[in-house]
């Protein structure tokens, strides 16, 4: 028996209905199991460690860093992290060194 498009859809969004609610019973009942063994053990949130929510993660700001190389031809100055710089490139493609523009503390 053939099956047109139309039904076919019509099915699957029926299951993925179905699995929707099915989901979010199984998350309902487990929240249920949790909040009583909390309760009956006199846990709190605190007790568990960690976050409310682990899926959110805060990032600490990038702290700056001091230039190591610095090019005192067009002030441009490079920590010595990541790629070098398409200045720093062509500079030493032009047979200067490194060491020419390490910053001197």
């Amino acid at each position: 028996m053939a099956t047109s498009l139309a039904e076919m859809i019509a099915q699957k969004e029926a299951l993925e209905q179905k699995i929707a609610e099915a989901t979010a019973h199984g998350r309902s009942e487990a929240i249920a199991q949790v909040k009583a063994m909390m309760t009956e053990h006199g846990l709190t949130t605190a007790d568990l460690g960690g976050t409310r929510n682990p899926t959110s993660k805060t990032k600490a700001p990038a702290k700056k860093v001091a230039a190591k190389y610095h090019s005192a031809s067009t002030g441009e100055s490079w920590s010595g992290r990541g790629l070098q710089p398409r200045w720093l490139k062509a500079a030493l493609a032009a047979g200067k060194k490194l060491s020419d523009f390490a910053v001197k503390a």
